[in-house]
Formats: C-alpha cells, structure tokens, sequence
C-alpha cells in the first residue's frame, strides 16, 4: 500500500460518491452515511486534525472519536452534561461502522490507513441472546435499496415480506406470483403457505408491504410464475428464475453491510425480529407460536427474554416494594 498526501478528509465526499454510483445505495442510505461522516470531519476539525492524513489516523484517534460521539451525542458543540450520553451506543455504533467502512475503502484503495477491524464496535448487552434487530436498525435495513432499478425495487420487496410475515427463507423462496391477489392497497393481505414439515398455515403482509408488493408486480414483464426472481443477464431465457435460498441470504447480506448492521443478521434475523416485535407489543406467546409455524412452544420460548426483560423493567419502576425503606 501507499502512502497518500492527501488529507482524510478529502476522501470523504469521494466515499460518498462511490457509494450512491457504484454501489447504488438509496438516496435514504446515502443520506445516512453523509450525515454519520460529516460528524466525524466536524470532530476532526474541531481537534485540529484537518489535515490529518490516512495513514496517521491511530487506534488513540478512534478512541477520542468514540469518546466524543458517547458525550457530544447529536450535538456538534460542548454538551452542558457530559457526563450522560445523548446516543444509543446503537447509534454510536453507527457513525463507527461508516468510519470502519471509509477504512475499507481506503484499503480497496491500497491506500495505507489505520485497519477498518481497530474501528471495534461498542458492546450491547442486551442483544446477546438472540440475533434480532431493532426497530431503528429495520428501517434503516428496508430503505437501503434503491427502488429505481428493478434489482432493488425486488430486494425491497424481499425485506418487507421477510420481516411482515415472519417467513423461513425457503418459504419465502417458494412463493408463486399467483398466491399474491392485491385487491386493495389500504388492506392487510394475507396467504396460506405450505411450512416446515408440510404444516399449512396463514402468513399476514402489512399495509406497508402490499404497497411495495404492488409496484413491484406492477413492473414485472416477465411471465415466470416465482414471485421473487433473478434478474441475472447470464440465464439462460428459458430457465427457471426463482431465487434460491442462498441467493436470498447473499441479498440480505449485502444490504445488512450498507446499512452497517452487525455482520451477524441473516435473513432470519428478520424472523427473530418479527416475533420479537410482536412479544414487545404484547401478543401472547401462544399465538406467536402460530404466526412462526412452530410445531412446540418451546421453540417460540426462545424469546421470552423480551417479555421478561419488560415484565423486570416494569416491576422495578412500578412496585410499591422499590419505595418501600428497608
């Protein structure tokens, strides 16, 4: 690698462009990545470290900057009680990961620079036990495709459904164009599906993803009976173009990557976030039994560490025995 002249703040806005034009991030995502690196040039100016080139940049600078983000929070000036964080360490680890990104792109570069693996991520303890995302972290997750090209409205529609209906990938990838009857865009659709183990049961898609439905249906010109296909130019003209389970896992991949979510999250992350959803919003476990297609309820007790970590928290803000002296 070599060694550049030019300063690290100079890479930024060539960052930004890479990512919008060659790897076709959403206007949303790339929005996101300007805003979590424009807090880092404004660190490095307020430091003095301007002219700061990549191959200068420490593991004592990452710290400063990880110092900064858990005091300044939002704020790009002194904070008045620097002592409580305004961010979520979720968030914070957010600017982190388009920090550690920009690092990788350098070294793509061969441009010698601080290793992006010394950018480590802050810890959160409560999401440990099973692989699930956040709300935040969901949003950010289903805006990242652009939904100007066919491939990406496609991915859309992919993320929506996997998180609406909880479904395994190799349900999702059997899914027939001809299951999908949209008759209108202000109800909740739903289907029967064939799941694990040949059990029938009925999956339910949002509001919000019968409109992505819609418009990508709406565009399909092809007469392929799968619902969700490749759009790869080396297949041949007659061959099935239904996505395959891997496929699915490499799309979700990829996405989960722009996004800066945790490396972990899998297509079935989707699935542990869907229940974890609907646990946190206080739907019985029995029922989310069902919703999952699981044959034992003990499969689903997997995440009952959401309801008893709300059933703890509220214990502890509301029993009159937290007020009572000892």
């Amino acid at each position: 690698m070599q060694k550049s002249n030019r300063h690290l703040i100079h890479f930024i806005p060539e960052y930004l462009d890479y990512l919008e034009v060659e790897q076709g991030l959403s206007p949303k995502t790339a929005e996101n990545y300007y805003r979590f690196l424009k807090k880092f040039q404004i660190w490095l100016e307020d430091c003095d470290l301007s002219d700061l080139r990549p191959h200068e940049l420490t593991s004592e600078h990452i710290y400063e900057y990880k110092s900064f983000l858990a005091h300044e929070g939002s704020s790009t000036k002194p904070s008045s009680s620097p002592a409580k964080p305004i961010l979520k360490k979720t968030t914070q680890n957010y600017y982190i990961i388009a920090l550690r990104n920009l690092l990788k792109y350098l070294a793509d570069r061969d441009v010698q620079s601080l290793p992006s693996d010394k950018a480590k991520l802050l810890r959160d303890k409560e999401d440990h036990q099973i692989n699930y995302l956040k709300l935040d972290q969901l949003e950010i997750l289903l805006s990242s495709p652009n939904t100007n090209s066919p491939i990406g409205l496609r991915d859309r529609v992919l993320l929506e459904t996997l998180f609406s209906t909880g479904l395994r990938v190799a349900e999702l990838v059997a899914l027939d164009r001809e299951q999908i009857k949209i008759k209108n865009l202000t109800e909740y659709l739903e289907i029967s599906i064939k799941g694990k183990g040949g059990r029938i049961r009925t999956v339910y898609f949002s509001q919000r993803a019968v409109f992505w439905l819609k418009k990508y249906l709406n565009s399909r010109k092809d007469i392929d009976k799968a619902l969700f296909i490749s759009y790869s130019k080396n297949s041949p003209e007659n061959e099935d173009k239904r996505l395959s389970v891997r496929s699915v896992e490499n799309i979700v991949k990829k996405y989960v990557k722009i996004a800066g979510l945790p490396i972990m999250t899998s297509p079935h992350s989707l699935r542990h976030s869907y229940a974890t959803d609907l646990l946190t919003n206080g739907v019985d476990l029995r029922l989310v039994q069902e919703f999952l297609g699981h044959r034992n309820i003990a499969t689903t007790q997997i995440y009952t560490h959401v309801t008893n970590k709300q059933l703890r928290d509220v214990h502890r803000k509301f029993h009159s025995g937290a007020k009572m002296k000892q």
